[in-house]
């Protein structure tokens, strides 16, 4: 599902190189910053300070004319999953990350992916692009039967389980996109997080926030 890659606002020439080797490697942030950073010249990398801009465009080109792989899917315990999202803005809107976990019965971790969701993006916007992103990268990999979302954003639950209208702007594309992913799993159902709550995905959106905060090069 994710071949075209997915949806985002507007990011920079970096940040959108950064954000198509991630769709290479299906959003598996760990293999994206380290093809990332071998492709690197010398010492640096992806977040290293003393990267030129330079050195990691020429990098993020010499990524997009090879050929990369997706890692191979993990295993499952069954065919019941969780899903662990979270969005991330600095500045509300600003520099925005999603990030997602894919978790089966038994709590193992089978991916952890993330992504830049735009570079004057709100936080509920990136709540969206998270979902979206957990959806389309679980069906991708998996037939899941049941399905359990872990998510804070009340805006979201509204829309997607309350049958609520979308009530911030501009987000139409990614709650058609998840309704017609939601539509391929027999059983789902949201659990709502409260801030205290651990969430593993709240990591990853910080990172594809970072990544959205890449000037042009």
């Amino acid at each position: 599902m994710t071949d075209e890659g997915l949806p985002a606002e507007y990011l920079s020439p970096l940040a959108a190189g950064v954000d198509d080797v991630l769709a290479d490697v299906g959003y598996e942030m760990t293999a994206a910053t380290e093809v990332i950073d071998d492709a690197v010249p010398g010492h640096g990398g992806l977040f290293d300070p003393a990267t030129e801009r330079t050195e990691l465009r020429g990098a993020l080109e010499e990524l997009s004319a090879s050929d990369l792989a997706r890692p191979p899917a993990v295993e499952p315990a069954s065919d019941a999953f969780v899903l662990y999202v979270d969005g991330s803005s600095r500045g509300n809107p600003g520099p925005a990350g999603a990030g997602a976990v894919i978790v089966d019965s038994q709590e193992t971790q089978l991916a952890r992916l993330g992504r830049p969701a735009g570079s004057r993006t709100g936080n509920n916007v990136a709540e969206y692009v998270a979902l979206q992103l957990g959806l389309s990268e679980l069906l991708t990999r998996y037939e899941p039967r049941s399905l359990e979302v872990r998510i804070d954003s009340m805006t979201v639950i509204r829309d997607v389980w309350g049958g609520d209208d979308p009530t911030e702007p501009g987000v139409e594309t990614y709650s058609e996109a998840i309704a017609a992913a939601l539509s391929n799993v027999p059983d789902h159902r949201y659990t709502h997080l409260a801030d205290s709550d651990p969430n593993p995905a709240d990591a990853l959106a910080t990172v594809g926030a970072d990544i959205a905060a890449f000037g042009p090069g």
